[in-house]
């Protein structure tokens, strides 16, 4: 019974300054991991904040909060098992490798989600607005992380890649709250040009047709059967296409009543007679 007290005595001797000091490192590790944890938290709300204080899209601030969130709670475990003692460099050079294998083989999904983060925090459009980019045009109908589906006027849908989308051309006509709308059309060469001038600026006294810039008329080329004239007024956004549809129209029939022709293409042919 001695010997067995004398060896817990020694054993006990020999293993206390190691429970004690792993004991230490351990209740460090936890205060550490509670605390972190808590921070963690707090931060990933105030980013979520800010984004939705520069009205970023709900999904892309859920899913940025979320990758922030899964990132550094990661690296608190593997600073955490540092601590206790535990050997991490092989694990992050698994977690480097790991990371690198996934990033090549998803880049251009990688790539796409860039370039959503780039539309959403500088907004070059946004839902409802008529873009043209990428070949397409038509109305935004939505926004998601990796693409952009657009509405064209005969209602089909098109999916453009953020990634290209980002870094292309952009023609937004709806950012601007008016546009110039230009109604081209041709008059014989034997017509009165001040004459056709004036019927087409009357065109122009229309309610939706701003006053400032005022309307104009141009001669804007001399073709091989017409002289060339331009009609340009400033109208809201929205009456875009109804006037350049009605105008159009309008200076058809207005010239013709003025006696002004509107000339189309024609081909003479001479037949010569054989001998």
């Amino acid at each position: 019974m001695e010997m067995n007290v004398d060896e817990l005595v020694k054993l006990s001797e020999a293993w206390l300054p190691v429970v004690l000091e792993y004991s230490g490192k351990l209740t460090l590790a936890l205060i550490t991991l509670a605390l972190g944890w808590w921070l963690i938290s707090k931060l990933t709300a105030s980013i979520g904040r800010l984004l939705e204080a520069r009205k970023v899209d709900r999904a892309l601030s859920s899913f940025i909060g979320s990758l922030v969130s899964i990132v550094l709670r990661i690296l608190l475990l593997i600073s955490v098992a540092s601590m206790i003692g535990v050997e991490t460099t092989s694990f992050i050079a698994m977690i480097g490798a790991a990371g690198l294998a996934i990033g090549l083989a998803l880049q251009g999904s990688l790539a796409n989600f860039a370039g959503g983060v780039l539309i959403m925090l500088f907004r070059p459009f946004r839902a409802g607005d008529w873009i043209e980019a990428q070949g397409v045009s038509g109305s935004v109908d939505s926004i998601q992380i990796f693409h952009t589906t657009l509405k064209t006027g005969d209602n089909k849908v098109v999916i453009v890649p953020n990634g290209a989308l980002s870094n292309g051309h952009i023609t937004n006509f709806s950012r601007e709250p008016r546009r110039r709308a230009d109604i081209n059309i041709g008059i014989d060469y034997s017509s009165d040009i001040k004459r056709a001038r004036e019927v087409l600026l009357e065109i122009a006294q229309d309610p939706r047709v701003h006053l400032e810039p005022a309307p104009v008329v141009f001669v804007t080329g001399l073709g091989d059967s017409a002289v060339n004239l331009s009609l340009r007024v400033w109208v809201a956004n929205g009456d875009f296409w109804p006037v350049t549809f009605a105008f159009t129209e309008l200076a058809k029939e207005r010239l013709t009543e003025a006696g002004i022709g509107i000339p189309f293409p024609q081909r003479v042919v001479h037949l010569a007679k054989a001998e």
